[in-house]
């Protein structure tokens, strides 16, 4: 008979870290190459500024940087890490996973490590992975980090996609706990959509062409608006519902950064309580696709808008059309 392991009885995030690139690019510099104005950006999307990543600024450097912060503040030393995921969609490099580089320049005694790519739920996918681990003895602290370098990929011309990506990163420690920390996850994909937002040149056709250049994100923005919006809202009920939480128990509302107006809709859809904060870390830092749940967490945190011990929604949704959703308590 094969012996199985057991591990933790809970897990839960016992500290996040951010890393927010030096490039502070604020919407007059993007209006004239897509015939906008600041007025449009930020009515469209709730958008006032984005950071951009320096070439020094990888997606490597940016991971580490965020990830010695959440574990510094976890209390976990890199050697206590057993397991590191990365949740990006930026690393240039089809294998090796950036997770292996990560887990060595940290220092953790070699520790499993992978990517995963799920554009922008993979933070919340990374999360739950990360909780199943511990508490099924594969792992006793586990680094999750959404890390995304998209101004790489972002088509300064592209009136529809130009004002909205940008870069930075975020990490979380999961570890053991002796309450419920994390709670179940809500996750899919709705494939049928898969063209709504996508690199649009593949790589075979890039090296191909005569004037290489690098391929670009497009996304499809009213359908995606159409579809997260309303659809989302009822993947946050059902993470509620799962992990046994009412609207009314809320403290801390995090979708995906996407767009305000989107974070607004699902507000709305779901009747959320007007003392619940939720974060709206877009307006400064721009839509950093797996960075941005933790990326806003963490601010939430730094400003007093979500205190140790709240209990809050995380919603992520994004390319392919995946999503993921949970119930978690602030570290």
């Amino acid at each position: 008979m094969i012996a199985q392991t057991t591990g933790a009885p809970h897990a839960a995030i016992l500290g996040i870290g951010a890393y927010r690139p030096s490039l502070v690019i604020p919407n007059s510099e993007v209006v004239e190459a897509i015939d906008s104005s600041d007025e449009w950006i930020q009515q469209r999307s709730g958008i006032k500024q984005r950071r951009w990543a320096t070439p020094e600024e990888t997606v490597q450097a940016m991971a580490v940087g965020a990830s010695r912060t959440a574990m510094e503040r976890a209390g976990v030393d890199a050697k206590q890490i057993d397991c590191v995921i990365v949740a990006t969609v930026t690393h240039m490099f089809q294998t090796p996973a950036v997770a292996t580089a990560i887990a060595h320049e940290l220092g953790t005694d070699q520790a499993a490590a992978f990517d995963i790519s799920a554009a922008c739920a993979g933070f919340c996918h990374g999360v739950a992975l990360a909780a199943d681990l511990v508490r099924g003895g594969s792992a006793g602290h586990v680094l999750v980090i959404g890390v995304e370098r998209l101004s790489d990929l972002t088509d300064v011309g592209d009136r529809g996609t130009a004002f909205i990506f940008a870069d930075g990163a975020g990490a979380a420690v999961v570890g053991p706990s002796e309450t419920p920390g994390i709670g179940p996850v809500v996750w899919g994909s709705d494939g049928e959509q898969f063209d709504l937002i996508r690199q649009k040149e593949d790589w075979r056709d890039v090296v191909a062409s005569d004037n290489p250049q690098m391929p670009h994100l497009i996304m499809q923005g009213n359908a995606v608006f159409r579809w997260a919006s309303f659809a989302m809202a009822k993947i946050g009920q059902q993470a509620l519902d799962r992990a046994g939480v009412g609207i009314d128990d809320l403290d801390v509302f995090v979708p995906h950064q996407a767009n305000m107006r989107i974070t607004d809709a699902m507000a709305r859809a779901m009747k959320m309580p007007e003392r619940v904060k939720i974060a709206r870390d877009i307006a400064e830092q721009g839509n950093t696709s797996a960075a941005s749940i933790p990326l806003a967490l963490d601010r939430m945190i730094e400003e007093g808008d979500a205190r140790s011990g709240d209990t809050a929604l995380l919603i992520a949704f994004g390319a392919g059309l995946a999503y993921a959703a949970q119930v978690v308590t602030v570290p």
